[in-house]
């Protein structure tokens, strides 16, 4: 199985990019997208001079719990950078959500609670909600990722869009929005009450 199965097979499909798209970041945009591969892992990730965006990592099913993932976050973290990912939202009856956010919460993510994150998927043209997560070494606030998260948005999400799929995603302003007062949950604070009722 190659590193895009590995990655279509694990991601729902609203959340993949499709692999034309991948090959164009890797070809076009070399100096920015990468992808490191190992006979148990996928990362594919792109880094920014002042932040590294988590596009999607995929660890085997039976390589979980032998340390791969931190090793994997950990490598990112010694390049000193902010580390932005997107994950679903928190989905109680669901254990791998369960564990993928207890696992960026033990590397010391956080919430970034105040950015709102909804596009439509060109796959399955329904709109798709995602939340931001985001690893700070020096003390970035969540306006700093907000505006980070636009910059990774309109060169890597939507690179070549129209060309590729025959259809462009939303302006960042629609799909992207910051607001102090935005009503959620602090996604860790839930996984907490979650582990402590259990």
């Amino acid at each position: 199985m190659n590193w895009y199965e590995k990655l279509n097979q694990y991601f729902p499909v609203a959340e993949m990019k499709s692999q034309q798209h991948m090959e164009l970041l890797l070809n076009e945009k070399s100096d920015v997208y990468y992808k490191d591969e190992g006979p148990h892992h996928v990362l594919m990730y792109a880094e920014f001079p002042t932040f590294i965006f988590i596009d999607y990592v995929y660890v085997s099913k039976e390589s979980r719990g032998k340390g791969i993932g931190h090793q994997i976050i950990d490598k990112l973290k010694q390049r000193n950078k902010p580390i932005i990912l997107e994950v679903e939202p928190f989905d109680y009856q669901d254990s791998d959500s369960t564990k993928r956010l207890r696992f960026y919460q033990r590397e010391g993510f956080k919430h970034a609670v105040s950015i709102g994150y909804t596009r439509k998927s060109l796959a399955t043209d329904e709109a798709n909600t995602l939340e931001i997560l985001y690893w700070s070494p020096s003390g970035e606030n969540e306006e700093e990722i907000y505006e980070q998260m636009k910059k990774m948005y309109e060169d890597i999400h939507t690179y070549k869009d129209h060309e590729i799929y025959g259809k462009s995603y939303q302006p960042v302003d629609e799909v992207l929005t910051y607001d102090d007062e935005r009503e959620t949950d602090n996604i860790f604070e839930v996984l907490d009450k979650k582990r402590k009722n259990n």
